[in-house]
């Protein structure tokens, strides 16, 4: 089962940090926006 994420779902505060990650995308780009988030964060 895939999972969407609806408008709710992109309020909840475990799910913010990937709020601008696209619908379908998989784990190489998600790992990718969570690793420059980081690195944004670290500077």
């Amino acid at each position: 089962m895939t999972e969407t994420m609806t408008t709710s779902k992109a309020d909840d505060p475990e799910r913010e940090h990937l709020s601008d990650v696209d619908d379908g995308c998989g784990c190489t780009e998600i790992w990718e926006h969570m690793s420059d988030a980081r690195d944004a964060d670290g500077e």
